[in-house]
Parts: structure tokens; sequence; C-alpha cells
């Protein structure tokens, strides 16, 4: 069985740059989601650099983030604050029917896209903010400029909600939520992913315990899963917790446990990154 793990927002500060290197010299952390838009971005690709063995990807923001083009260019999509607002089914719904929105997003994609190829670096995958890459008039785009830059795959999240509700019942009605919204939209995209190089995992969990990925919880999925291929997706931070959904420090202390690393081995995952499911 292959395992992916991976890290989200590599870039978006150095207290999260430092539990990735963390992560991955000392941990199992297999892979890192670039925010090219990032505070710390640059140091970000200067430590990817320096790891050879961490694939790293692309992580667009199209919500609750930076964006990499001027405000004037992105004016439909951004806040006063020049920011992409935290309210992703607003604009998600910007994106499906506002024709100028949707041209200003396609071209905010592309930069972002643009910028991860100037690094230099192997685009080992992509994924999203919230998922938003997952969105209907985002996925078809995402596919193109996923195949031109040559990525290795796509995340498309498919939890299990059943088994994270024997772990955990709290937020029972988001969970079930997030299972039918995303498991829809992960449908949809993995049909249109035939025929394409691109790769994607059996299952991908991060979903229903994002931000709260504690050792427990992860010592149990990685004995439950049955999948040939996995993804497992983190927010890790050396620094304190910062939101509800994450970064939190709690997550890089699982991705050190000798515990954890116990089970990958016992279970003989082979850990791995998404080039490696083609």
């Amino acid at each position: 069985m292959k395992l992916i793990v991976t890290a989200d927002d590599f870039g978006r500060s150095r207290d999260i740059n430092a539990a990735i290197v963390q992560a991955h010299r000392r941990g199992v952390l297999t892979a890192a989601s670039l925010i090219v838009s990032g505070e710390a971005f640059d140091e970000a690709v200067m430590l990817a650099r320096e790891l050879p063995t961490l694939a790293v990807g692309l992580h667009v923001v199209l919500v609750d983030g930076r964006p990499v083009l001027p405000r004037d260019r992105v004016s439909c999509l951004v806040n006063d604050k020049g920011l992409f607002p935290g309210a992703p089914a607003r604009l998600g719904i910007r994106y499906f029917f506002d024709p100028r929105a949707r041209r200003q997003m396609a071209q905010e994609l592309d930069a972002q896209f643009r910028r991860f190829a100037e690094t230099g670096l192997k685009l080992a995958h992509v994924d999203g903010h919230q998922h938003m890459h997952l969105h209907p008039a985002v996925f078809p785009l995402l596919i193109q400029l996923a195949q031109r830059y040559e990525a290795g795959g796509i995340r498309l999240p498919h939890d299990d909600l059943r088994f994270a509700l024997r772990y955990d019942r709290r937020r029972r009605l988001i969970k079930t939520v997030w299972t039918m919204a995303f498991g829809l939209l992960s449908r949809r995209c993995r049909r249109r992913l035939r025929g394409t190089s691109l790769a994607a995992a059996e299952r991908v969990y991060g979903l229903m315990q994002t931000g709260r990925m504690k050792q427990a919880y992860v010592l149990a999925l990685l004995r439950h899963i049955q999948a040939e291929s996995a993804e497992i997706y983190f927010h890790p931070t050396v620094g304190s917790r910062t939101d509800e959904l994450g970064p939190n420090p709690e997550e890089l202390q699982t991705l050190l446990s000798p515990e954890v690393k116990e089970v990958i081995e016992r279970r003989k995952f082979t850990l791995c990154a998404y080039p490696d499911l083609r």
C-alpha cells in the first residue's frame, strides 16, 4: 500500500516552514503543498531546494488568502484589503455565475502556476486551500494547467465519515455536509481525470479532523486504511494554534511520533508522493 503524508500551507509562515522541515527530516512527512503568495514563500522555496526528497506541490489559494496578481487585476474577487475573503460559498457562487469573476479567477490561477514554475521545483501535485480547486468552474482550468506544468497528481478528498464518527462524534452535522459536498465534487473530478497523466489517491484523509490530526486519531486511521493508495494531510506548525482548523502544533507532534512511524512500518505502507502513483 502506498501512503502520501502531506503538510499544507508551506510558505504561509516561518513557523509552518520550520514544522515541515522537522516533520520531513525527523518524521514521516513525504510532501508539502506550497502557497506561492505566502508571507514566507521565499524561505519555503530555499528550504525545499535543500530537501530534495521532499515532494513539493502547489496549494492553490482562491479563498481566504492573498492573490498573486495585483489588486486591480482581481478586483471582483478580493475585499477592501486586497485579500480573498474567507467566504467559500459566496466566492463559489461568484465563480460560477459571474463571467468577469471567472476570467479574473482564471488569470490568478495561471499566475500561481507560473510563480511555482519560476521556482524551478518539480511540481509533485496540486491541491487547494479549503478544497476550492474542486469547484466546477475551477477544476477544468486546473486540469489543463496541471498537465501543462507536468504535475504528478491532484488531491481529491475521500475521507471516511463512518470511521470518523466512531472516533469523534462532535460536529456530526458539518462532517456529514462535508462528506456529501466534497464526495460529490470529488467523484465528478475523478471522472474528468480519466485519460490524463494525473494521478489521484484512492483515499484522502484529513477533512474530518482538519486542524485536529492528533496522534490517537492518526494511529487509529493507519490501522483502518485498506486502500491501495492513500494520502493523509496535516497543518503543522512550531508556533501556536491560530485558528480552529489549524495550523496546530499538535499535528507536528503526530508527524514526529515514533508510534506513528512504527504502525506505518508494521502495516508495510510505502511512503511516497503523487508521482509515485502513476
